[in-house]
């Protein structure tokens, strides 16, 4: 398998300092409905990288949910193995990858869980299954077989068949808090676009571009 030949050039559009907003989470927002109203797939998949009290990274893909003035808020069992991760060593990094218009989007900064009332919040609007499954899977436990998981499901499902399925005390949200953005447009020749925000001590963000 040849994957050395595999390459192609980068030609959807350049980033100049003069169309990027001074702060970075509202680029962030413009860039997201971009991404959305351009049908992308999965715009809102993102990256989160932690790392373990020894010292071993690890990734994996989670959803972002909502993106206020504070940072980027996903949601996640507190049990899982991000979690406790997350619990040894705050320091996180997301990265979007929307590969279909060139362009990356990288975050570092410091994760915290949400309030009781603002994980309720959108536990609510989840649908019914998938508020039933984040009481029925101990995320990153192992497990027998899909036939164990599947009638955790049911059980939990013939549990909470009157009324509301109410909020896991283990389940819950996380806002990152950014420290650094970095914006990413690829460019003709390998001569990407990048300019990272970093968060200055009077909590202004100062911008530089960076070599590709």
């Amino acid at each position: 398998m040849d994957l050395g030949s595999i390459r192609r050039e980068y030609l959807c559009d350049g980033l100049r300092r003069e169309s990027l907003l001074d702060n970075p989470l509202e680029q962030f927002n413009v860039w997201m409905t971009q991404a959305m109203e351009m049908g992308l797939n999965d715009p809102t998949a993102m990256t989160l990288a932690t790392v373990s009290a020894d010292g071993q990274p690890s990734q994996r893909i989670v959803l972002l949910k909502q993106v206020d003035d504070q940072g980027f808020i996903f949601f996640t069992n507190y049990q899982s193995r991000k979690a406790i991760e997350i619990a040894d060593n705050a320091n996180v990094s997301l990265h979007f990858p929307w590969h279909e218009i060139d362009r990356q989007v990288k975050v570092c900064g410091v994760a915290e869980k949400i309030s009781n009332i603002e994980s309720l919040k959108y536990f609510l609007t989840r649908p019914r299954e998938s508020q039933i499954a984040a009481w029925a899977s101990a995320q990153s436990k192992g497990i027998s077989s899909r036939s164990f998981l599947l009638n955790q499901f049911e059980s939990i499902k013939h549990k909470f068949a009157e009324g509301d399925v109410p909020l896991p005390d283990f389940w819950g949200g996380f806002r990152i808090k950014a420290r650094e953005i970095e914006f990413w447009q690829g460019g003709e020749h390998r001569l990407h676009d990048r300019f990272s925000y970093s968060l200055e001590a009077d909590e202004s963000w100062a911008i530089q571009r960076l070599s590709p």
